[in-house]
């Protein structure tokens, strides 16, 4: 959500307040964009990683407030569920060896952590939906005890205005209701943050929405959900339908939704912030006493606090972010298409490609975007979510193709070349686009693992189905721990 908030009713006045400062929160952002005040252009990424908690037999574990108690590290911190915590990954280099860098940071991180957790009878797992958690875990007892996320709760239900119905057809069928966004806590995630100046910020935008689909496709990660066996990448759906405030004759208006991939090409960031303003109301109209203008007048960088936290309640897959850092106002585009998981140099490896990729595309002197329609990247997305490692996709030059193979004949060495231009070391590239190579020679993915796997144990087994999913988890968690990229994890 990206501010505290405390307020637990909010007026009339509160919310045409808030849509007041919104907008001249909106006139301040485009004068910084005019007089360039804005950081300059460096190699920079952070990392948010989602977890689950899980207790002795890979169950859900509701303990995140003692699990967090006991790691006392300010890198961790609550997410919506008492089953969910988060890491936060310091902003580092991509240049030279910093990914491998960021990888070592975040195994001795992620480490430490796990024997600290391990007291409290937990332990977490990296993985885009826990594959243990079932229906009879989701209800509101179930939330973080931070008042945001009962405040967020109350909001998103007074604006919807009756319970969450969860549909999703995929290899088996689920139909849900819900009284809470408790099932949103099922979404675990990996967020990349890439800082990049307010005049590149529209095509590292445009590129990695281009590329999400082909993401997805190799990356995904979340195949079950309440025990039954969805989509590939089942959170997209899952967080689309969970954090959806419209009822449903806004739907058939064509209101847009709160988790929403786009609708077209920018040619700016103001494009974005300006759509929030535009088309969504706020959730939490909470208004600060700063005025941004004067804040400007006097030579110092406004917070623009109503703009963020505004921003931070409509889920974009591609995220625009202000941020001030030292008083140094700076963009990033938030990369949030990803699962967490299967492993961290798994994951390290989705970033390489990702940074590479990006940046090769947003050089380009033929920008991709002017050669593909956006309902087309719309739609390899959700084919990608759907069918994951074995999805086709659209490329402009290619027409329709596996995704795998459009990465290995085409997308790699774009990425390739990215990385080079990052000044990414050698050796870091080649190791890591090599893993993105092998998952595509193998088909092998952590969503097509943890179904062969389901499958060996109860489809060819004698385990019921509750407990092949619990064993699989076992496995899942053994080989994450050994840091074995996932193309390498064996099915016997």
């Amino acid at each position: 959500m990206g501010e505290e908030v405390d307020r637990v009713e909010f007026t009339r006045a509160d919310r045409t307040a808030f849509r007041n400062q919104v907008h001249r929160n909106l006139d301040a952002f485009a004068r910084m964009l005019r007089e360039a005040r804005f950081a300059p252009d460096r190699p920079m990424t952070g990392i948010e990683i989602e977890l689950n908690l899980v207790d002795e037999k890979c169950d859900p574990a509701f303990k995140n407030s003692e699990v967090l108690s006991a790691i006392e590290d300010d890198a961790f911190q609550t997410e919506l569920g008492q089953f969910n915590i988060e890491i936060n990954v310091p902003p580092g280099q991509i240049d030279g060896i910093g990914l491998d860098t960021m990888e070592s940071n975040i195994r001795d991180s992620l480490n430490a952590a796990e024997e600290k957790a391990a007291r409290t009878g937990s332990s977490m797992v990296v993985v885009g939906i826990l594959p243990t958690l079932l229906t009879e875990h989701i209800h509101r007892e179930a939330l973080s005890t931070n008042p945001r996320y009962a405040l967020l709760n109350d909001q998103i239900f007074a604006a919807r205005g009756e319970d969450v119905q969860i549909g999703i057809d995929g290899i088996e069928r689920l139909q849900v209701t819900a009284d809470s966004i408790v099932p949103e806590a099922a979404c675990t995630s990996t967020q990349f943050h890439l800082q990049v100046t307010p005049e590149a910020f529209p095509r590292y935008w445009n590129a990695a929405q281009a590329i999400s689909g082909v993401q997805l496709a190799v990356g995904a990660n979340s195949p079950f959900l309440f025990g039954k066996e969805l989509l590939r990448e089942t959170r997209i759906a899952l967080f689309e339908q969970a954090a959806d405030t419209r009822t449903h004759e806004l739907k058939t208006q064509g209101v847009r939704p709160r988790v929403w991939f786009g609708e077209r090409w920018i040619t700016s960031i103001f494009d974005l912030f300006e759509e929030n303003s535009r088309y969504y109301p706020a959730l939490l109209p909470v208004t600060s006493d700063e005025d941004p203008i004067a804040v400007l007048d006097r030579g110092d960088t406004p917070a623009l606090s109503e703009l963020r936290l505004h921003n931070g309640t409509i889920y974009r897959w591609n995220r625009p972010v202000y941020d001030v850092v030292r008083e140094k106002p700076h963009l990033r585009v938030e990369n949030r298409v990803l699962p967490a998981g299967p492993t961290v140099v798994d994951t390290i490896a989705n970033g390489a490609f990702y940074f590479g990729l990006v940046r090769a595309l947003a050089d380009s002197e033929r920008p991709i975007w002017s050669q593909m329609s956006f309902s087309a990247a719309e739609e390899n997305f959700h084919e990608a979510a759907r069918h994951g490692i074995d999805a086709e996709v659209f490329w402009p030059g290619v027409g329709t193709a596996r995704a795998t193979e459009l990465v290995l004949r085409r997308l790699l060495p774009l990425a390739s070349r990215g990385l080079d231009a990052w000044g990414v070391d050698a050796a870091v590239r080649d190791r890591l686009l090599g893993i993105i190579e092998q998952r595509c020679l193998t088909n092998r993915n952590g969503a097509s693992w943890q179904a062969d796997e389901f499958h060996r144990l109860y489809t060819k087994g004698s385990h019921g189905r509750r407990d092949a999913l619990r064993g699989m988890l076992h496995r899942y968690r053994d080989h994450m721990h050994e840091n074995t990229p996932v193309h390498e994890w064996p099915v016997d």
